[in-house]
């Protein structure tokens, strides 16, 4: 296997750091438009394995004659999701396997955007979906922490855990401070910004997907391991497109717990326009405000020494267990930022989303999972990723909730 990652920010660097433990792969190609990041995330590793390499993920051409030169067969996207589809493109023309952990752009119905449905995440690349299959490729999508992990937690409670879903809510949380910050998101804010100021989509058995205005039906959820409760809304997320595909769950959400502080500058950022991504003239200049906005702030990968706390991700799946009687579980994974830093350097958010990628790639070298097409987390066996995971020294839990509640 001879793996090309696209992005050396925080979580393109923090996969190839994974990976090097690791030896089921030949070759990795860490590659960013930026080849200084791509020659720091390998000159950290020590390992012969790794190269570094420049491209434009904007241009499919570039990506293409990337995946050419180092003979890739598998193509990760790390990317933020608005080159989804240059890279898909890409993979499709080089006839290699692709990876994301975000796909492709929504955009919000022109008329009712806070009650229907417009383009919805991923319709771009399931518009395909054909394609790859007939071609006998694969394009495994959201493969991230969530999506991802989640999508598989799904899996496995379709599969061992439950005879009947009534709900499978994603549910993101954190107690993680930046030190010397007031105000600095752990993850990229281009991607922040695009989720959290979307209108969400729900989906229902019966009414299929729909959407309602951001921040919708706050909730507080109690997380584990420290954590506690936090207060968590609506968000646009790609669970709710992936999960109803693949498993048999009357509803799906996604709530996340972004805080008060959090939802209030972003609606600043709203207000002003500053979230949008159309160039503006400055000065001469033709900037897009949400970039401006990203530059402004400090880069999440170099704010791991500065944080503490954990991470939260999981899914709370409701409805009747193998047994037939009620059943409320909590399926989670929990990274402790002072663990991920002394044991990986990376900060836990980043560390958090890229071990998943990674094992998604043992678990395709190694054959235990295959397929063709556009296909989610969720349609493959969940087994043998969990025990992967656990085996990588990173485990998951299960919290049993009160059915009644």
């Amino acid at each position: 296997m001879h793996i090309l990652v696209v992005g050396a920010g925080g979580v393109g660097s923090a996969v190839a750091a994974i990976a090097a433990r690791r030896p089921f792969f030949d070759r990795l190609t860490i590659a960013d438009h930026e080849v200084a990041r791509a020659e720091r995330a390998v000159a950290t590793l020590d390992d012969d394995r790794f190269q570094a390499a420049q491209v434009d993920a904007s241009s499919a051409d570039d990506v293409a004659a990337l995946i050419a030169r180092t003979g890739a067969t598998h193509v990760l996207n790390a990317v933020d999701p608005r080159f989804v589809m240059p890279i898909f493109t890409a993979c499709a023309r080089a006839d290699v396997t692709y990876l994301d952990m975000a796909m492709s752009l929504s955009r919000p119905h022109p008329e009712r955007p806070h009650e229907l449905t417009g383009v919805k995440l991923g319709d771009e690349q399931f518009a395909v979906a054909d394609e790859w299959e007939a071609a006998g490729r694969l394009a495994l999508v959201g493969m991230g922490i969530e999506p991802g992990l989640a999508d598989v937690f799904a899996r496995h409670a379709e599969d061992d855990l439950f005879s009947e879903i009534s709900e499978a809510g994603v549910r993101d949380g954190a107690n993680l401070t930046v030190a010397g910050y007031d105000f600095a998101p752990s993850f990229s804010i281009w991607t922040t910004i695009e989720e959290c100021l979307n209108p969400p989509v729900i989906y229902e058995e019966g009414r299929g997907w729909f959407t309602t205005p951001p921040f919708s039906e706050p909730e507080v959820f109690d997380f584990p391991e420290g954590i506690g409760p936090v207060e968590c809304v609506n968000v646009e997320h790609e669970e709710v497109l992936l999960i109803p595909r693949w498993t048999g769950a009357r509803r799906v959400t996604f709530k996340y717990g972004l805080g008060k502080e959090f939802i209030e500058v972003l609606t600043v950022l709203h207000k002003l326009g500053l979230d949008s991504t159309e160039p503006v003239t400055v000065k001469g200049a033709s900037v897009s405000p949400r970039d401006v906005v990203a530059a402004c702030l400090p880069d999440p990968a170099t704010l791991g020494d500065r944080m503490t706390g954990k991470t939260c991700a999981g899914l709370w799946v409701r409805g009747l267990g193998k047994d037939g009687r009620p059943r409320s579980t909590y399926l989670y994974h929990v990274v402790d930022n002072a663990w991920s830093m002394a044991e990986y350097g990376h900060q836990a958010v980043v560390w958090q989303t890229a071990i998943n990628p990674v094992v998604a790639l043992e678990l395709l070298a190694t054959r235990v999972w295959s397929g063709a097409g556009v296909l989610g987390p969720e349609a493959f066996p969940a087994t043998p990723f969990l025990d992967l995971l656990t085996a990588y020294g990173s485990p998951w839990g299960v919290k049993e909730l009160d059915p009644s509640a």
